[in-house]
């Protein structure tokens, strides 16, 4: 499984670590070694064009995910992941946690999202909500020293 990630902004963040927690979320869904998926943290601004040209929204939001589900040369290209520090770190101060937890469950949501997971109906929220914890959960008790 290889997870490719392009840090085009200043907040800092542990590249290393979201990348494994990206290939974390894919290995706990079984999927086959030969899948990739984007990595993408971005700046407001172009996260806020992003959102406005493909979702309609004209603002900054914390994550987006673009699937593929392209199955050419033997590779399931999952998708992208975009991620806008920036707004999570200014979403984690109001929920009283820090960027990095933050930074944690946008990875796993949007890696989710491209894997089917949705939240439209509430009976899917439950379902991707209770998947995503379990996914950091068991994470966090693998990065256990």
């Amino acid at each position: 499984m290889d997870v490719f990630l392009a840090n085009e902004q200043d907040v800092p963040v542990d590249e290393r670590r979201l990348s494994a927690l990206a290939r974390h979320t894919l290995n706990s869904e079984d999927l086959d070694e030969d899948c990739e998926l984007s990595l993408l943290f971005v700046v407001a601004d172009h996260m806020r064009r992003l959102n406005r040209r493909f979702a309609g929204n004209d603002y900054a939001t914390d994550v987006l995910a673009f699937p593929m589900m392209d199955d050419d040369n033997g590779f399931l290209l999952l998708g992208d992941v975009v991620v806008c520090p920036s707004v999570a770190q200014q979403n984690a101060g109001q929920a009283g946690h820090s960027l990095s937890d933050e930074l944690d469950a946008l990875v796993v949501h949007g890696t989710l999202h491209l894997l089917g997971y949705d939240h439209q109906r509430p009976e899917e929220k439950s379902r991707m909500e209770d998947r995503a914890i379990e996914v950091l959960e068991t994470f966090r008790a693998s990065s256990v020293q």
